[in-house]
């Protein structure tokens, strides 16, 4: 008797789990269908947000998305950055926090589904749109044209990554229901008009189809302000409009392009809005987003709020926009865009407004909103090590040359530039330096003479050079132009020759490449400034290294109002750029990258107006605070 019970018991498990397996691996399918979307057979609204793997802890990515779970939404929705996988040509990295994967089965984990956005282009406030900055130095490559260079180098990013989510498609059972073709293209091509539509349509036509011919067997869409859709749109792809708000506009020019039906979506819907240094941040009213959502989910549209959590641009990632008043209008460090959830992650009130709307229109109750991560003050980390830069460069590579060398010519693709010229004889008059590409300190012999800055035109400047005396003019990429037909035009440092009085400088340039990438500090090989000459350092760009101690760790905002202009490391790693002009004032350090114990933190600032001996952490973050 005891035996057959036991023999039930194996059977009843067997059966168990082959039904399981046969329920796990049943075929889903997405589809565009008879003006609908269609969802294993049935029809459904996409409620997505948007939310970027690289600018949010890789620790975070599951909270951020229980988050957008919780609020109502059924998809998340995903930029692929292409420069962020292969930083140098031919070098792919998928791993740790760029382990795109892992992103995307996380979102199936808590029930959302993914729309997979991979440019190549991607805006996204994000450095040189997504491009990896060596395809400037491919010979003949020109960048989002029918150019041979470009599609061939494009092509070998798409593979890359098909080969990365080709099983997580929805046709092969995971949770990628959507891929987008191109970004924008409408508009870049209205921008564009020194090239022919043809060509044009060319382009748009080739990329897509080798996204179709590396594998991706997914209905695809194209993302674009409604009125550019004629030089954005795809055949057989759903065209999905970008900020618009006019459900009657929305639907006559989505079926003028779509066999005159639908379905209908946003493909970015705005609950906030990005932010330059040097301008206010912006703030977009809770109840105007929240009647628009109303209007969306009575009439049936779809829609992708973009962003509904935009987190950070870590490092040197962030771009830049370009327009005539200002060369260039670099991006904050934060992505905070003024999102239902925070840059921290913390639910707002535009958040609990939006999950309240959508709470009306899902058919099963809402999942409780994760509680926040907790949120530390460290007061009065003690910087103990300074470095002069000028010290410092001199164990940094150099590079001589007849001619001030780009970063691209000098194979660098971010952080800082050190150009240095001798002058035998002194002179004397203005120093011309247009070929600017972004920001500068001028010195003469390690002595600081003033600023030059491509934000606010500034590319001029009075010298008197001794005899026998160095001219150090130290540059800072700000960000490639990600937005703009200016991004053709995207190489850093100093791009055309140096002139006093209209005169070029002739003879030779030294370059010195101060790259900063993360735990760069063990490159450091001379000797911390003495305590007793740290005055010295007034005015000098310099590096401060400090430890500190942490019984816990927690999330926490770093505090810069009383610096210059820089860069800070947290245990190696690059929080990004501040400024002292704001509006941002502070930094996020994810509670993540701290720990239990000793830490180390190191800050570079450029301008070095003051010496600093301490600096402390806060709880809340300033966003809004410009000085100039």
């Amino acid at each position: 008797m005891k035996n057959l019970q036991t023999k039930t018991f194996l059977f009843i498990i067997s059966l168990w789990s082959m039904l399981t397996f046969a329920q796990q691996n049943q075929k889903k399918s997405f589809e565009i269908k008879n003006g609908h979307f269609i969802l294993n057979g049935k029809d459904i609204e996409i409620r997505s947000g948007e939310m970027h793997y690289p600018r949010v802890p890789k620790e975070y990515w599951k909270h951020r998305l229980l988050m957008m779970k919780a609020m109502g939404l059924n998809t998340v929705a995903t930029y692929v950055f292409w420069n962020y996988h292969e930083e140098s040509q031919g070098k792919w990295d998928w791993s740790g926090q760029k382990d795109l994967r892992a992103f995307i089965k996380t979102a199936e984990d808590v029930g959302l589904y993914v729309i997979l956005r991979p440019g190549p282009y991607v805006c996204a406030e994000w450095e040189f749109g997504g491009y990896p900055w060596w395809l400037q130095n491919i010979k003949g490559l020109k960048i989002r044209e029918d150019n041979e260079p470009f599609l061939s180098a494009n092509h070998k990013y798409l593979s890359e990554l098909y080969h990365q989510v080709k099983d997580l498609q929805i046709t092969k059972g995971g949770p990628i229901i959507m891929v987008q073709a191109e970004n924008e293209f409408g508009l870049f091509a209205f921008q564009r008009k020194d090239i022919s539509q043809q060509s044009h349509k060319s382009y748009l036509n080739k990329v897509v189809k080798q996204i179709k011919d590396v594998g991706f067997d997914l209905p695809m869409y194209t993302s674009d302000v409604s009125d550019f859709f004629g030089g954005g749109y795809v055949e057989g792809a759903l065209p999905g409009a970008n900020g618009e708000k006019n459900i009657d506009k929305l639907r006559k020019v989505v079926n003028n392009y779509h066999n005159n039906q639908g379905p209908y979506m946003i493909a970015e819907f705005y609950p906030g809005w990005l932010t330059h240094w040097g301008e206010g941040f912006p703030r977009t009213k809770t109840d105007g987003i929240v009647r628009l959502t109303k209007d969306f989910l009575k009439n049936g549209v779809s829609f992708n709020y973009y962003m509904i959590h935009g987190g950070t641009n870590f490092g040197f990632t962030s771009g830049a926009n370009y327009n005539k008043e200002h060369d260039i209008q670099p991006d904050l460090t934060s992505y905070d865009y003024d999102a239902p959830i925070s840059e921290a992650g913390w639910r707002t009130p535009k958040y609990d407004s939006l999950r309240l709307v959508l709470s009306k229109y899902t058919k099963e109750k809402l999942p409780d909103v994760p509680a926040p991560i907790k949120v530390i003050k460290i007061k009065d980390i003690r910087l103990s090590k300074l470095y002069s830069v000028f010290k410092y460069s001199e164990s940094q590579e150099k590079v001589k040359a007849d001619k001030p060398l780009t970063f691209e010519e000098l194979n660098q693709g971010y952080g800082y530039v050190l150009y240095r010229h001798h002058f035998n004889e002194s002179v004397s008059g203005k120093l011309d330096v247009s070929g600017l590409r972004d920001y500068a300190t001028v010195y003469v012999n390690g002595k600081k003479l003033g600023e030059l800055n491509r934000f606010y035109n500034n590319y001029t400047m009075q010298v008197d050079i001794p005899k026998n005396a160095d001219l150090e003019i130290l540059v800072e990429n700000w960000g490639r132009i990600n937005y703009d037909a200016q991004i053709n035009e995207n190489t850093k440092g100093i791009v055309s020759p140096v002139k006093i009085d209209d005169k070029k400088i002739t003879g030779t340039w030294e370059m010195i490449k101060l790259p900063f990438q993360d735990q760069f500090f063990s490159t450091i090989k001379t000797k911390p400034i003495a305590k007793g000459e740290y005055r010295t350092l007034k005015d000098v760009p310099t590096i401060y290294q400090g430890e500190f101690e942490l019984k816990e760790a927690g999330d926490t905002f770093i505090d810069m109002q009383n610096w210059g202009k820089g860069i800070i490391f947290i245990n190696g790693k690059n929080l990004g750029r501040f400024w002292k002009v704001g509006p941002q004032q502070t930094l996020y350090i994810p509670g993540v990258w701290l720990r239990q114990g000793k830490n180390e933190i190191i800050i570079f600032d450029q301008l070095n107006e003051k010496v600093q001996n301490t600096v402390s952490t806060i709880e809340k973050p300033i966003l809004n605070d410009l000085t100039r």
